[in-house]
């Protein structure tokens, strides 16, 4: 190899190794691995294709001197391509023209065909091959000389490890930060959580405690802190949920841990009522989608929520149903039922829920049979 390649070709590598270590995104890492294997060998075109499970290549980065880059991401060559062989951990290949040379004229796509001179060399090393580094020239260029090969073969190798060492880079870091993420939304529902809760319990005993005597306006005030607590503590949960879910759910449909979610609610509830609520379940919860789960989620702590402030019962019975229909969620209690007056603000919120689903949500409460909520939704 040319000693002045060579050198140029060891300079582009350790760009590349402190670009990756630094902890840029492997995309970006793989963009510049393109961009430098084509300015190494004098390309008009480089291309990084990675391997697919059926033994296909598909370009993942390109670097067209043209500017056309993105253009020719995403495009797919056969097995039996030049570039899918190399990318299954065979030798470098070279043509002077792959347009009428018989080992890869049978598979340059329509995209490729104002191209002549090719070389191609496996990319990574140390039997993990991700794929295969291209260059190409255009129609009547000089072809690529053996040691443009041999350097673009060394080049793409040690490519490959670094690409591969900045992708475990990445992937540590994410573990470490969703640790993180894990431990901050424990101590906010473990702790901050809790305590907002207990205060609103408190301030609504000081209320319905209160002598007539006192303000009407007083008792305005706390049922007004009362709300406040309890909008934050839905917040403070919303955070929780999304420190715990970092990627985006509801376009995915992501499964959420319907049942867990509701033994929680139970346990907190029965923390503050004094006694444990009744929980029964039937059927299977694992597979409830994201949005539908975060709705029966939100019923379910909203009704317990008005069994601990108002109801006053010395019992409660919560059954969740997965059925053909969809889920159905009933929370019932014994007590006196929702004081006439009350803040009904989050049953509002959850008939807004329910309707905004296509689901169903009704209540029913009387002094002397306790009260009823059912929030009914459809998985279709």
């Amino acid at each position: 190899m040319d000693p002045t390649l060579a050198a140029r070709a060891l300079s582009a590598a350790t760009e590349i190794t402190s670009t990756a270590l630094s902890g840029d995104d492997p995309e970006a890492v793989l963009d510049t691995v393109v961009a430098r294997a084509a300015e190494l060998a004098d390309a008009d075109l480089g291309l990084a294709m990675v391997s697919a499970d059926d033994g296909r290549v598909v370009v993942e980065a390109a670097h067209d001197v043209s500017g056309a880059d993105d253009t020719l991401r995403g495009l797919t060559l056969p097995a039996d391509s030049a570039a899918g062989r190399v990318a299954r951990g065979g030798e470098p290949v070279a043509s002077d023209n792959f347009l009428v040379d018989p080992r890869t004229a049978p598979y340059v796509p329509d995209e490729l065909r104002g191209y002549g001179p090719f070389a191609a060399a496996p990319f990574g090393s140390g039997g993990r091959v991700l794929g295969a580094l291209t260059v190409y020239r255009r129609q009547g260029s000089e072809p690529f000389s053996a040691g443009t090969v041999e350097m673009l073969a060394a080049f793409a190798a040690q490519a490959g490890v670094v690409l591969a060492l900045a992708e475990g880079a990445n992937a540590r870091h994410r573990v470490t930060l969703y640790q993180e993420r894990e431990r901050i939304a424990r101590e906010l529902h473990d702790v901050i959580v809790q305590r907002l809760y207990g205060a609103g319990m408190q301030l609504d005993r000081v209320r319905r405690n209160m002598r007539k005597r006192f303000a009407q306006a007083d008792g305005a005030r706390l049922s007004d802190a009362i709300d406040q607590l309890d909008q934050t503590i839905e917040e403070i949960r919303g955070t929780v949920r999304a420190l715990r879910s970092p990627e985006p759910r509801h376009d995915t449909g992501t499964p959420a841990d319907l049942a867990e979610s509701a033994r929680g609610e139970v346990r907190i509830a029965g923390e503050l009522l004094g006694y444990p609520p009744t929980l029964e379940l039937s059927g299977e919860f694992a597979d409830v989608p994201a949005v539908p789960a975060d709705h029966i989620r939100a019923a379910l702590r909203e009704a317990l929520s008005n069994v601990v402030r108002h109801s006053g019962a010395s019992e409660t019975r919560v059954s969740l149903t997965r059925d053909a229909e969809g889920v159905k969620l009933r929370v019932r209690d014994n007590g006196s039922g929702v004081p006439q007056g009350v803040a009904t603000r989050g049953l509002r919120h959850l008939a807004e829920r329910a309707e905004a689903a296509g689901g169903k949500f009704f209540i029913n409460s009387s002094p002397s049979l306790g009260t009823l909520v059912a929030f009914d939704l459809p998985l279709d």
